[in-house]
């Protein structure tokens, strides 16, 4: 592990209502317990293997890159994800675990403007928790002062992903000079290859790096006027644009594993079935 991280804090977004995991998908069948995570959207608590729930993966990589300090962003109240977690925290001997609340799903940025008190004016990436992002990906970023993203190299994300060729080539693409410095997020272009680099095209997996600026940024900006939701790619193009941050895009051929849908759980289990994760589970959770 390098010896020069930039932050050991990482705020992973868990607060999304798991839609598309709730639609059903044509020739999937779950076993009940499965059905039942992924009828209600829980899609961190899907078990991958040895009864160890996806996200228990994503905080082991998490771990092995170096994070030792957690926020997850939550709803309101009491659920299953927050009390497994409470309870996982309590175990972990050089860890911790907090909880920010997002009163509602209005978005990424939205999510990450709640975790201001946690971030305590410190540094710190945000992760998707539906992605399992490799170590080898992480440590990248942390090695890297923020603010920063991971710009995964298009065919290398196919190539070692679950996530299907034709998805993949929908994704924001990451426009960045030839200093690696982000420029922009470009949702769904129309000329993608203007944006290629030795003629390979880079994408954006929500894989950040930020300093406390953020969360000024995601108070000043204005919901997509379709979505109706506060996006973090608008509040980082609004860092660059009137703050004048200046975004490292880090490049990287790690894949990333994706549990967004149904029928992605059986590839997410084969491809994570010799991924060790080594922190004790509760003796009792309400998912599993």
């Amino acid at each position: 592990m390098t010896d020069k991280l930039t932050t050991d804090k990482a705020m992973i977004l868990a607060r999304g209502l798991g839609t598309r995991m709730q639609k059903q998908a044509d020739g999937v069948q779950l076993d009940a317990a499965t059905a039942e995570l992924a009828a209600r959207g829980a899609k961190g608590l899907i078990s991958v293997g040895a009864g160890r729930p996806f996200l228990d993966y994503s905080l082991q990589a998490l771990m092995d890159a170096g994070i030792r300090d957690f926020c997850l962003v939550v709803a309101p109240g009491k659920s299953a994800l927050r009390s497994y977690y409470e309870a996982v925290g309590e175990s972990l001997p050089d860890s911790r675990i907090s909880f920010a609340v997002q009163d509602e799903p209005l978005g990424t940025a939205h999510a990450v403007s709640s975790g201001r008190q946690w971030a305590d004016g410190k540094p710190f990436i945000v992760i998707n928790c539906d992605n399992f992002y490799t170590p080898a990906a992480i440590r990248a970023l942390i090695a890297t002062p923020a603010p920063a993203t991971v710009a995964f190299e298009r065919e290398a994300l196919i190539a070692n992903s679950n996530i299907p060729a034709e998805r993949i080539r929908r994704f924001a693409v990451i426009d960045f000079d030839q200093s690696g410095c982000l420029r922009r997020i470009v949702e769904k272009p129309d000329n993608p290859d203007d944006y290629a680099h030795d003629g390979k095209l880079y994408v954006s997996m929500n894989c950040f790096g930020f300093t406390a600026d953020i969360f000024d940024a995601c108070d000043a900006i204005e919901p997509n006027p379709v979505r109706k939701e506060y996006e973090l790619p608008t509040a980082v193009q609004y860092t660059i644009e009137q703050m004048h941050l200046t975004y490292q895009a880090v490049k990287c051929v790690e894949g990333v594993l994706d549990m967004t849908g149904r029928d992605d759980i059986e590839s997410v289990r084969r491809l994570l079935a010799d991924y060790e994760v080594r922190f004790g589970a509760p003796a009792q959770s309400e998912n599993v």
